[in-house]
């Protein structure tokens, strides 16, 4: 009897621990999408132990609208990260500090989860890796896109051979400019700053056709990029682009890229055509393909991804703690965005210099 007992205690101690709660801390309070992980109350699957931020207004401003407890707020790093004892950290301030904060929790085998992109340099980007790799912890870059029904559809077509082999792929994302929709003035320092953020629109917005066309190809680099940039509104964006276009070429395929804050509506779209078909992800949940040339076009109507994998959040949670084990080159991963790193510098370059720039192998 008291064997069993004891079996049954540990077994409830088990189950118990799987249903814990990830214990997370947030790093900054300036990025447009941080709204996301305290508008989650109907989820129970994180609980938010610290928060960094060095900004007094932020802090106030988030601590008023969301109740917060004034003991959770950090302006150390470092600090937030002994004391609060965090799992897990989810990054939104600007771009180019996701290396601080990997460099920060890597060593203490913290996991890290970035807005995208993954960073503002191709040298930092491989730095996180190595430092991932080093330390068994997970790093992973949230797209809105990864939520999608669409695109796995897509994805899935592709898969089964239902397009043939990929000859075009577009992929349109944007909207009519960050000052024209109204992002906080704490983010719009962010987004117009090309230290910060990189670039422009060209980051904005070009990392997702780069993230999106690298996992449909399972990892694979182009052999050249070509890139055009402009400022269509240099009274408001002084320092950065406004407009971008990036082909990416490759051995059989291409790929049509087109980051704008000149939209007029905003859109996250793609279109991908093979030698037998084509599918165009219109929306998260409608794509429209036609898979034979006698068929005609048809539209389908999807159900949202299944739970985890509409809240990065809760993706995040099932990964750390091991309910969830992400593909290799899952849109979430390294691998992938490694590459969208080093596509979007390579961009840059050509938009800079005029001419189409070829990847080392």
């Amino acid at each position: 009897m008291k064997t069993l007992l004891l079996c049954l205690l540990a077994l409830f101690s088990i189950q118990s621990m799987a249903q814990a709660p990830l214990k997370i801390a947030v790093a900054g309070l300036s990025h447009g999408h941080v709204g996301w992980i305290f508008n989650r109350s109907d989820k129970k699957d994180i609980e938010i132990v610290g928060i960094y931020e060095t900004n007094p207004d932020l802090v106030n401003l988030f601590m008023t609208k969301y109740k917060l407890d004034k003991k959770l707020f950090f302006t150390d790093l470092n600090k937030m990260l002994e004391e609060a004892k965090p799992e897990a950290v989810s990054a939104f301030g600007a771009i180019n500090e996701h290396i601080a904060i990997v460099r920060a929790c890597a060593p203490k085998k913290i996991h890290v989860m970035v807005e995208k992109p993954l960073a503002t340099t191709f040298a930092d980007a491989k730095e996180i890796q190595k430092l991932a790799d080093q330390n068994g912890i997970q790093v992973l870059t949230n797209y809105e896109t990864s939520w999608y029904a669409s695109n796995q559809h897509v994805r899935d077509l592709v898969e089964q051979g239902k397009l043939g082999e990929i000859r075009k792929v577009m992929v349109n994302d944007g909207h009519q400019g960050p000052k024209e929709i109204g992002v906080s003035k704490e983010f719009l320092a962010i987004l117009t700053d090309p230290v910060k953020n990189g670039a422009g629109a060209l980051v904005d917005f070009g990392c997702y056709g780069a993230n999106l066309m690298t996992w449909l190809l399972k990892g694979e680099r182009p052999l050249s990029v070509t890139a055009v940039t402009h400022q269509n509104k240099p009274d408001i964006y002084k320092e950065v682009d406004d407009e971008a276009t990036i082909i990416l070429q490759y051995p059989k395929a291409q790929c049509v890229i087109q980051g704008s804050w000149n939209w007029s509506f905003a859109r996250k779209d793609m279109e991908v055509f093979g030698n037998k078909g084509y599918a165009v992800a219109v929306s998260p949940t409608t794509v429209r393909q036609r898979l034979a040339e006698k068929t005609p076009e048809e539209t389908i109507k999807l159900d949202p991804r299944p739970a985890p994998f509409t809240d990065p959040f809760s993706v995040l949670a099932d990964v750390v703690q091991g309910r969830l084990k992400l593909e290799k080159n899952d849109l979430y991963g390294l691998p992938v965005n490694v590459t969208v790193v080093e596509i979007l510098e390579t961009a840059k370059e050509s938009a800079k210099s005029g001419k189409t720039v070829y990847l080392k192998k």
